[in-house]
């Protein structure tokens, strides 16, 4: 096999030792390997850099072992060119594994471009990686000990949490205070409630009314500390943040105009991505990285559902979660389509839908900006490009808008995504779109025409003609069933009904305007027109 790097590295980390195998070109073209093994402490690892650069080492790759790899990917990636490999792209072949030839195997991939490298951001994104990652661990833990709190006051028979909706709120904080400090009357205690929660004084007084004893007070005060400790830590990290996002404080002014993405999510987006979508050849490719794009498994020509592919599931989560909250908005594009798939495929494949489609949106937003360096960030000085920023995502102003075609692309439109018709266009069967078959030239067969096979995607109709669409056969005579000529449920079946809400939808541009958005979904076998 061809040998691409002349001069490699393999590393095989562990926790305490690290062992290097460097593969050379020796006498007779044969390739040579020299391995040694090192202490994974700093001046040990500063021994084995000094090394690898007096072996003229080109580049150095790694599996990414929990999180060992770190200390030595720092050192490395100063020094010479560094690759963190999947550990899954790199498996050896079992019952012959030992640290030695798993160092081995690894220079051998290398040096024969056998693998491609994982995606490392740079030092100030890793750093902002950190804060944004122990704020969201932060946040687990003040969840997880509210629900603490309130199994153990349904220990001692407190019922306060089925009269008020938040157990860590204000009243409730103060009356759970009071049964610490040795409050027992539950009329007193229920009088400490504010605003609307007083309207409830009667219901709270009875579930103030249990069994509360010592040990009790001794563990609901440790929570309640904990809660306010873990908020206060929580503050302090967003007031540092604020400070530490401020270089992207345009980007994230792009991502937080998507409904349903908030300052956090657009945080978590910059620290996990960088902000520079240059590093991501297509938006699949960011979706497959994030892990919200589908898994594929195949065997025996049959396909199997997998899910989703394993990626960043920081990223994943926050994406997920502000799909949830796109889909409480009004009028967007989004709560349209986790309300659509919703009913088709069930919640949580909506919701991983619906985070696919942010995803997309914030993609298409960044790359239409000019990407910076993190030089740039840090402060030198830089000039952007004389041309207006991207309009901000919107379906208010345009109903037809998706997330991939909200934002224009620097180049201008595709010309695969607006199709201009010419006057007395006959519309073709197109066997690239989804539904559309190739079919006979005769349109007269009712049922097909019902299933979408004469219909070209997404057609304008011209004004004042909202009841028929411009859909012709063969020999240039209006199709019987868009001509309200067709048989059975009388003219309005559902399969016409449907064709006339699609494209209304669908419809934005100008005269004769045809989008490639629209895709005919197949129809059941009784959806054509009744016999007779």
């Amino acid at each position: 096999m061809e040998v691409l790097v002349e001069r490699v590295a393999g590393l095989d980390i562990g926790k305490k030792i690290v062992v290097v195998c460097v593969r050379t070109s020796g006498p007779g073209g044969r390739r040579v390997s020299e391995t040694r093994t090192f202490r994974t402490m700093t001046r040990s690892l500063g021994l084995m850099a000094d090394w690898l650069v007096e072996c003229g080492v080109e580049l150095a790759a790694m599996e990414s072992t929990s999180t060992y790899w770190k200390p030595v990917l720092y050192c490395l990636e100063e020094r010479m060119t560094t690759w963190l490999l999947n550990a899954a792209h790199i498996k050896a072949v079992p019952g012959r594994k030992s640290d030695v030839r798993d160092a081995e195997w690894i220079a051998q991939l290398l040096e024969h471009g056998l693998v491609a490298p994982s995606f490392v951001p740079e030092a100030p994104v890793r750093r902002l990686r950190n804060l944004t990652r122990y704020r969201l661990q932060l946040q687990g833990d003040r969840t997880r000990d509210a629900g603490r709190l309130e199994k153990l006051l349904e220990d001692a028979s407190i019922k306060i949490s089925a009269v008020a909706s938040n157990i860590t709120g204000t009243s409730s904080r103060a009356m759970l205070s009071a049964l610490v400090d040795g409050q027992r009357d539950p009329v007193v205690m229920a009088d400490l409630a504010r605003t609307k929660l007083r309207r409830k004084i009667p219901d709270l007084v009875e579930a103030l009314t249990g069994h509360f004893d010592d040990h009790h007070a001794l563990i609901v005060g440790q929570l309640l500390a904990r809660i306010a400790a873990t908020e206060q830590a929580l503050a302090d990290l967003d007031l540092h943040l604020e400070v530490a996002m401020a270089p992207w404080a345009h980007e994230i002014d792009l991502l937080t105009t998507i409904p349903g993405v908030g300052r956090l999510v657009a945080w978590t987006f910059i620290a996990e991505t960088g902000g520079d979508m240059s590093r991501f050849p297509s938006p699949g490719h960011l979706a497959s990285w994030a892990g919200v794009a589908p898994a594929m498994h195949e065997s025996a020509g049959r396909r199997q559902p997998v899910g989703t592919r394993h990626g960043n599931r920081f990223l994943t989560s926050m994406l997920v979660e502000a799909a949830q909250s796109a889909s409480h908005t009004k009028d967007t594009y989004l709560a349209s389509q986790f309300a659509h798939l919703t009913s088709r495929r069930g919640h949580n494949r909506a919701a991983v839908a619906v985070a696919h489609s942010i995803l997309v949106s914030a993609y298409w937003m960044l790359v239409a900006t000019r990407p910076m360096t993190t030089s740039d960030r840090a402060g030198s000085p830089t000039t952007r490009p004389n041309k207006p920023a991207p309009a901000a995502w919107s379906t208010s102003s345009r109903p037809s808008a998706t997330p991939s075609s909200s934002t224009p692309s620097p180049d201008g439109p595709s010309p695969s995504t607006t199709i201009r018709a010419p006057p007395g266009a006959v519309a073709r069967p197109l066997p690239d779109i989804l539904g559309s078959v190739p079919t006979s030239p005769s349109c007269h067969d009712n049922r097909g025409c019902r299933r979408g096979r004469h219909l070209l995607p997404s057609i304008r109709l011209p004004t004042g003609r909202s009841e028929r669409s411009e859909v012709h056969d063969g020999q240039g005579t209006a199709c019987s069933c868009e001509s309200g000529q067709s048989g059975g449920r009388g003219g309005g079946s559902t399969a016409r009904r449907r064709l006339r809400a699609r494209v209304g939808r669908a419809s934005t541009g100008s005269e004769g305007r045809l989008s490639a958005d629209f895709r005919p979904k197949p129809r059941r076998r009784d959806d054509g027109p009744t016999p007779g």
